[in-house]
């Protein structure tokens, strides 16, 4: 892999319309050497649009995106060197599994077999299936050899868009193994994904967006450490609930039996234990709270939320 200080993959302004719908708006980002970004949203945020600009499969009206240094337009030479999974390619039912990324691998103009094949279809876990037709392949199956078609050039940047789709837990996490080992040697993966507990398993690094607007960028470690999260253990959470909603710099209050989470930026603990204990709670242990990614993307992409894109 060629050295760079350039980002290995960078979103410049995105912006992208189809009709009436503003899909991608000013978006702008970038995947280092050795990153996994999970890029996230709800549905319709724009992530695919996204990908499709960034391999050159869709232009952007406004803004430019780089791969390597480079910008990327359909047919680009650089885009020989990233690997992409992106609403799929388009088998041929009659070829086999083998036939199809011979087929696809062809379109590179280069000498067969690809440099990372065996291990492709080794991760891709087909068997003596790929030497089947494809039209009797399950969507599983499928979903596995676009994997492999992905991975078997030994691509330095990866794309992928729900490559976990159809996916049993064992080949998810095989999956994981190999896209981690692939950052540890220098590749930048680019992947969206709805599984975000698995997401926070993978990912070094987040994007998300809402609205096809960018709501935030970095490490996955910064966005999850909130040091203005707590557990509060209490005697009666349904009191403790009721006193902190009254408690300037409470945002959110859960309840769960005798724990209540309350999420209370600027305030330290101890007021609030103070607030408790004062209107008659029993606390018996405060712990500053880790949030899960869930946490974290269902509050900023929560419709009504000051953290959303609009």
């Amino acid at each position: 892999m060629e050295p760079s200080t350039d980002p290995m993959v960078r979103a410049r302004e995105l912006s992208k319309r189809y009709g009436r719908t503003q899909a991608v708006s000013e978006l702008g980002f970038a995947v280092e050497s050795g990153q996994i970004c999970g890029l996230l949203g709800p549905n319709g945020a724009g992530k695919t649009s996204t990908m499709r600009m960034l391999v050159g499969l869709s232009a952007p009206d406004t803004g430019s995106a780089e791969i390597l240094g480079s910008p990327v337009a359909l047919g680009a030479g650089v885009l020989r060197r990233v690997g992409v999974l992106i609403d799929g390619p388009a088998f041929v039912p009659h070829l086999s599994g083998l036939g199809n990324l011979r087929l696809l691998w062809s379109a590179t103009r280069r000498a067969w077999p690809p440099p990372a094949l065996a291990d492709a279809l080794d991760l891709a876990g087909l068997g003596p299936a790929i030497d089947r037709k494809v039209k009797g392949y399950s969507m599983g199956m499928k979903q596995r050899l676009m994997l492999a078609q992905a991975l078997m050039r030994a691509p330095d940047v990866l794309i992928l868009d729900e490559p976990a789709n159809g996916l049993d837990p064992a080949e998810v996490r095989a999956l994981r193994e190999h896209l981690a080992a692939l950052a540890r040697h220098g590749a930048a993966v680019l992947v969206s994904s709805h599984q975000l507990a698995e997401v926070q398993q993978l990912a070094t690094h987040i994007v998300v967006m809402n609205h096809g607007r960018l709501v935030t960028a970095g490490p996955l470690a910064g966005l999850l450490d909130d040091t203005s999260t707590y557990r509060v253990q209490v005697d009666d959470g349904e009191r403790a609930a009721t006193v902190l909603r009254r408690t300037a710099g409470a945002a959110t209050i859960t309840v769960r039996g005798g724990e209540v989470t309350v999420t209370a930026p600027g305030v330290p603990a101890r007021e609030l234990v103070h607030s408790l204990v004062t209107a008659g709670v029993g606390v018996t242990a405060v712990h500053q709270a880790s949030r899960s990614l869930e946490e974290v993307f269902l509050t900023m992409t929560r419709g009504d939320d000051d953290h959303a894109a609009r």
